[in-house]
């Protein structure tokens, strides 16, 4: 029988103080039972001498000091897993919210997961088709890394991440491929389109759905992301699937470690998030990644919102250290009816050469992709000459390049949110806006391919 503690001294937005309180450690879980046989969970935060400091998972209204009881369960937070996840939707603390029965589990887990030892990573080398041609084409996803996009308030990153969500496979395998989807404090109207989203297309039957609230406490959003990934880690490594997980939106996160900092009265760091915000991102986001001598993996997706569209901001600025390159959509393209609007030039997927070329994709992919960046740069700067100098400044090759600029846009970065196109009809797309430029302009392009792709269909 667990001892409890009717010594709680203290209740401030998510956190408590319990004192005189022995044998508790960091981290532990606990349960508060209120006057009225009410309990609510909580977990240690903090241990000086006989005092815990203790954070709440639910509210702390109506918590009566003095006639309120603590116990602590000498346990840290665990996910129950099971292969009966698939098709699922749970809470942001790991509990069925889909009317379906309790997972009956395997095995328990700490959320926490084991860091992976380096030593003991598989390189990230395999094509993962995403069905979108800008990061498929030209910002390719590989298995077991970690690419990020990076959005902006009003932006559809969610329809993006459902896309991803609905058609990632890896291809020429029978190999079991899974989505673990983590919506973290998103809106109700959100959280119904994601599941909706799923339901119609029938992935959610490879899919196991976390979802937190934007009125589900912070202590529960910090919560999240850890259930997913213990989950992913599940799959993965137990049941040798290939497991793609997608966070959105990391900045609700950040903003929630941020504001239970701030009621630990931590010193704040830039912008008032924690000083080990960094620390924090990376535990999260290095659990994704293949180990040697096991078949399955776990491949990311965080997306993010960046305040005021700045990729300086601390959120955006620490992920892109600890993650390899990202997926940038653009305000601009969004404008103009480009869906999905990524900006192809300054995104950027750090792992793509590993995962194209022969055998992958096709031989010709990693000439075009470089082709085709170039032309589009030039043809972006031909069409900015066109804004401040008029049209009649420009050459004709110039003019030929802002007609490419505007074609690659319209044909190849949009698509819309429902077409789901192979890497043979991107790259085989990627040719047909090629040839609006003359062959001579192809120096990025062998001429062996340029003989066996320009020409064939001239």
């Amino acid at each position: 029988m667990a001892k409890e503690y009717r010594t709680i001294s203290e209740v401030a937005g998510p956190l408590m103080m319990v004192r005189g309180v022995t044998d508790v450690s960091y981290n532990e879980l606990g349960e508060i039972e209120l006057a009225n046989g009410e309990k609510r969970r909580c977990r240690v935060l903090e241990i000086d001498g006989t005092n815990a400091l203790v954070q709440l998972f639910e509210s702390g209204a109506g918590i009566n000091l003095a006639d309120s009881k603590v116990r602590f369960s000498g346990k840290q937070m665990e996910l129950p897993v099971s292969k009966d996840m698939l098709g699922r939707v749970f809470d942001g603390l790991g509990r069925p919210i889909d009317d379906g029965p309790e997972i009956i589990p395997d095995k328990r887990l700490d959320v926490n997961g084991l860091p992976m030892n380096p030593a003991a990573r598989n390189f990230p080398n395999e094509f993962i088709q995403t069905g979108v041609s800008a990061i498929d084409g030209l910002n390719t996803l590989v298995r077991g890394q970690k690419l990020p996009i990076f959005s902006a308030s009003g932006l559809p990153h969610a329809n993006l991440a459902a896309q991803i969500a609905r058609q990632a496979k890896v291809r020429g395998t029978d190999e079991k491929f899974a989505v673990v989807f983590a919506a973290i404090g998103i809106t109700f109207e959100e959280a119904n389109f994601f599941m909706d989203s799923f339901k119609e297309t029938g992935a959610i039957d490879r899919t196991v759905l976390f979802i937190n609230l934007a009125n589900d406490p912070a202590v529960e959003r910090i919560a999240t992301p850890r259930m997913a990934l213990t989950a992913a880690e599940y799959l993965a490594f137990d049941l040798d699937m290939h497991v793609l997980v997608i966070l959105t939106d990391i900045t609700n996160y950040a903003d929630a470690l941020r504001e239970v900092s701030a009621a630990r009265k931590e010193v704040p760091g830039r912008r008032g998030y924690p000083g080990y915000m960094y620390t924090d991102l990376a535990s999260l986001y290095e659990r994704a990644g293949r180990q040697k001598g096991k078949s399955g993996s776990i491949t990311m997706i965080p997306i993010l919102t960046m305040p005021e569209d700045d990729k300086t901001h601390p959120i955006p600025d620490l992920t892109g250290y600890i993650t390899e390159g990202q997926v940038i959509l653009s305000r601009d393209l969004y404008r103009k009816g480009i869906m999905p609007p990524i900006d192809v030039l300054p995104s950027l997927s750090r792992l793509k050469d590993k995962g194209i070329g022969e055998g992958k994709t096709r031989e010709d992919h990693s000439n075009t992709m470089n082709q085709l960046f170039s032309a589009y740069a030039r043809g972006k700067e031909a069409k900015e000459l066109m804004v401040i100098l008029g049209e009649a400044a420009l050459t004709d090759m110039d003019k030929l390049y802002a007609k490419f600029s505007d074609a690659f846009e319209k044909e190849y970065v949009s698509q819309g949110f429902n077409k789901d196109r192979d890497i043979e009809e991107t790259l085989d797309l990627g040719w047909k806006l090629l040839r609006i430029l003359p062959r001579s302009e192809h120096k990025r392009i062998s001429d062996k391919l340029l003989d066996k792709y320009y020409d064939e269909k001239k």
